[in-house]
C-alpha cells in the first residue's frame, strides 16, 4: 500500500490544467462509444465476432459486451467528472488495448480508428497514475472533508 500512496501523491503534486481539460474529454469520448455501442449492439456484436481470433461461447460474448458497454459508460462519466479516476481508468485498460491490438492493428485494411484508441490509452495510462487533478470533484469533495476535519 505504501507504494500506491507514493504514486497517488507524485500524481497529486504533478498534475497540468491542460491534462483536466483533456480527461474531461477523453471522458465524454469515452461515454459516446458506450452509448453509440449501446444503440447499435449488433454492430458491437459483429466487431467482436469478426475478428475470428478468439471463438467466444454466446453467453460469454452477450458478458463481453455488456462490460464493454457499461465500462464505457459509467467509466466515461466518472472521468469526466474527475471522480475515481484512477480506478475508471483501469476498468477502461482492457477494452482499449484489446480493441487497439486485436480491431486495429490485426485488421488487413487501414483503420482510422487506430491513432484513435493510440491516444485514449496513452491518455487512460496517464490518468491510471496521476489521478483526476485540480478540476475534479474528488478533489472538491476532498478539500471540502479537510476543511470540515479541520473545525
Amino acid at each position: 500500500m505504501n507504494v500506491i500512496n507514493k504514486v497517488e501523491t507524485w500524481g497529486d503534486k504533478h498534475h497540468p490544467a491542460i491534462l483536466d481539460i483533456l480527461r474531461i474529454l477523453l471522458g465524454i469520448f469515452l461515454f459516446l462509444k458506450g452509448l453509440t455501442f449501446m444503440q447499435n449492439i449488433n454492430y458491437l456484436r459483429w466487431i467482436i465476432e469478426d475478428q475470428q481470433v478468439i471463438n467466444l461461447s454466446p453467453v460469454f460474448l452477450k458478458a463481453v459486451m455488456y462490460y464493454v458497454i457499461f465500462v464505457h459508460m459509467t467509466g466515461g462519466v466518472l472521468i469526466a467528472l474527475g471522480l475515481l479516476t484512477r480506478l475508471s481508468s483501469l476498468l477502461q485498460l482492457p477494452i482499449v488495448i484489446s480493441a487497439l491490438f486485436v480491431i486495429n492493428i490485426f485488421k488487413s485494411e487501414p483503420n482510422n480508428d487506430l491513432w484513435l484508441s493510440i491516444f485514449a490509452c496513452a491518455l487512460l495510462i496517464i490518468f491510471a497514475v496521476i489521478g483526476s487533478g485540480p478540476l475534479s470533484l474528488n478533489n472538491l469533495l476532498t478539500s471540502k472533508d479537510e476543511n470540515n476535519a479541520a473545525q
